[in-house]
């Protein structure tokens, strides 16, 4: 990468970093309640709902954040009304919020995952599946970690 590259690289994330700080001050009363929802319902300009449908699985305590195994399934009948279309994975711990999004038709048969992701230090991991109907679902999951594997 070119030197101008990297500059516009290190610009463009000052200027997200304002523009999150910012939205953050002036964040709508009615979105205040527990930190992580209230994010959820900033980025994706709904209220989620804390659901039992959705099912994160992460080990409590990890000691190498490079390496963190996560599991996730949606309660779904994956029909065209009733399915998830995306599930992100967030962790507002990290140097990137977003950690990955994942796709589901129909087709898919289930909504479920695996995968290992990075964590920078202990923190809440957020699953978020925007459903077929609208919906917007969360789950979060507390994680200790003891080396940050996003260093």
């Amino acid at each position: 990468m070119t030197r101008a590259g990297m500059e516009f690289g290190r610009r463009a994330l000052l200027r997200g970093a304002a523009a999150a700080s910012a939205i953050l001050l002036m964040r709508p009363a009615a979105y205040a309640g527990d930190p992580e929802t209230e994010l959820v319902a900033m980025l994706f300009e709904r209220r989620p709902v804390e659901s039992d449908k959705l099912h994160l699985d992460l080990p409590r305590h990890f000691a190498n954040g490079y390496t963190v195994p996560l599991a996730l399934s949606v309660d779904s009948a994956m029909t065209e009304a009733d399915h998830p279309r995306a599930v992100h994975i967030f962790a507002p711990g990290n140097p990137f919020l977003r950690v990955a999004i994942f796709h589901f038709t129909p087709s898919s048969g289930k909504a479920m995952l695996s995968t290992r992701i990075r964590l920078a230090k202990p923190q809440n991991v957020i699953a978020v599946a925007e459903m077929s109907d609208g919906r917007v679902l969360m789950t979060k999951s507390w994680v200790e970690v003891e080396i940050d594997g996003c260093a």
